[in-house]
């Protein structure tokens, strides 16, 4: 049976990848900076009105085993497609970023996710996601073996929205912890931790051991500043890793604060995939027995790499990058 670092589980999307201006946002009425959730007819009428776009495998956790696949890490993704055009593009592309994909694709139902983002030249991005076939995955769908033979069982939070999703997280979280691996969780999204913050509390006390935030999801979990929600962290003895924009990072294990510089490796063009990433720096860490502090060093460094240019997807050799 093949051994991973980390199985991640999460919404499998194909991004798309466009540049544009603030006008064009305005006459197509996009809300800028946010994501804007789609139906499969504006999905379309969307995609119509772009000339050669990238198009690659995408989504949250998806973006996050591709980097711990170019890190060196053995890396498994679970996530729904259906077995369709974008569904085969999705399966393809992640499998030649070196990830496992062993889930069956659906033949009925909704077409394959998609999210069609729109960068500006300030480097704020504008996501358009149709979420289709992905929001179908269940506790069918994980493949117990996978998850028995991980060291990390890598959670998206914006998986946490159907209620059959969250099945498929305790089904994860209960093979995990029986064979004695950890559970990873993302919270993703400020307002997806409103929609669910007492059942994210309640699954995080239970189950999970490390956790992955920005500053403002932190706030939103606990409902206060900053500080206080390094406090409450402390209290539920987690390892958790927070993202602070440009002030770098704060990582907290076995009790005590790490402060990690950010790492900038040229002009911010884009900031899409820089948690996913960061993720993928850290877990990488991790699973190789790495001091906190040389963690939160690849992690910095590999979301460094993210937002130096356009999508989510490693454009050097981050194995080179990193210090081991």
């Amino acid at each position: 049976m093949e051994k991973y670092n980390v199985t991640a589980i999460g919404n499998a999307i194909v991004d798309v990848l466009a540049k544009c201006d603030d006008e064009f946002l305005g006459k197509k009425g996009i809300t800028k900076g946010a994501m804007n959730l789609v139906d499969e007819k504006r999905s379309n009428d969307l995609l119509n009105s772009i000339d050669q776009p990238q198009i690659i495998s995408g989504g949250s956790a998806a973006n996050t085993a591709v980097g711990l696949s170019m890190l060196g890490s053995k890396t498994n993704f679970i996530g729904k497609v259906k077995d369709d055009e974008l569904g085969n593009l999705f399966i393809n592309d992640i499998r030649n970023a070196g990830v496992s994909f062993k889930t069956n694709p659906t033949s009925s139902g909704p077409n394959t996710a998609s999210s069609i983002i729109f960068t500006t030249p300030d480097a704020e991005r504008s996501m358009n996601t149709y979420l289709g076939a992905c929001v179908d995955l269940g506790p069918e769908d994980i493949d117990i073996d996978s998850i028995k033979n991980s060291e990390i069982s890598y959670l998206e939070g914006y998986l946490f929205d159907p209620p059959k999703a969250k099945e498929a997280f305790y089904k994860v979280a209960e093979i995990a912890k029986s064979n004695k691996k950890l559970v990873a969780l993302t919270l993703s999204d400020s307002f997806c931790v409103e929609r669910h913050r007492n059942d994210f509390m309640s699954f995080i006390k239970e189950n999970v051991d490390i956790l992955f935030c920005n500053e403002d999801e932190a706030k939103s979990l606990f409902e206060c500043n900053t500080d206080e929600a390094k406090r409450h962290f402390e209290e539920l003895k987690l390892e958790v890793a927070i993202t602070l924009g440009s002030k770098g990072s704060t990582i907290l294990r076995n009790g005590r604060w790490y402060n990690i510089e950010p790492k900038v490796l040229g002009k911010v063009e884009d900031t899409n995939g820089a948690g996913d990433l960061f993720a993928s720096g850290y877990l990488h860490g991790r699973t190789s027995g790495k001091p906190p502090e040389l963690c939160g060093e690849y992690a910095s460094i590999v979301s460094g790499e993210i937002i130096s240019h356009i999508g989510a997807r490693p454009q050097k050799d981050l194995k080179k990058l990193i210090v081991t």
